[in-house]
């Protein structure tokens, strides 16, 4: 299963990547920080865990269960299509393109679990169909521990290089 610092970078370098180069900077920098965050939204039921495992829940019981849902990506969808109409007071952020955002980063979640992650129920709870590749366990087993932190550590400095050559970030320092 991916590092949280992979469910963060993913959906932001994607997402920026889409505004800088096909969207030609249409929406706000803020918007790539809250597909970011959102990338590591269904992982909140960690979290959550930490406080039921006192209750005598599982982390099985917790964890890759409602959040780790398809559910949740369409919700946030379907959100966004209600508010696209709508007129936001607040000029900074539109809500509906919130809810992309929240949408764009809780699927990239659920792709990259789905990919290098063991198996998950994707349409919890309405079935128990399990979803998952784990390609990781196709390396040899000597890279098997290496290949998440190396893919951490790779999305850091493709996301540094990026932010330099594109918004010139030493010009900040």
């Amino acid at each position: 299963m991916p590092f949280a610092v992979t469910h963060i970078l993913a959906p932001l370098i994607l997402v920026a990547i889409i505004r800088d180069f096909f969207l030609k900077k249409k929406f706000s920098l803020h918007y790539v920080l809250i597909a970011g965050l959102a990338g590591i939204l269904p992982d909140i039921d960690v979290a959550l865990f930490w406080v039921l495992y006192f209750f005598g829940f599982t982390f099985e019981q917790i964890h890759k269960t409602f959040l780790h849902s398809i559910l949740i990506p369409l919700f946030f969808f379907l959100l966004y299509l209600t508010f696209l109409s709508r007129k936001d007071k607040n000029k900074k952020l539109r809500l509906s393109i919130v809810f992309l955002m929240l949408a764009i980063g809780s699927l990239i979640h659920l792709i990259l679990d789905g990919i290098f992650g063991p198996t998950f129920q994707l349409f919890y709870p309405i079935s128990n169909l399990q979803v998952g590749f784990y390609l990781t366990d196709y390396l040899p087993y000597e890279l098997q521990s290496l290949f998440l932190p190396s893919l951490d550590a790779l999305l850091l400095i493709i996301w540094l290089i990026y932010l330099e050559v594109k918004h010139k970030i030493s010009d900040f320092i």
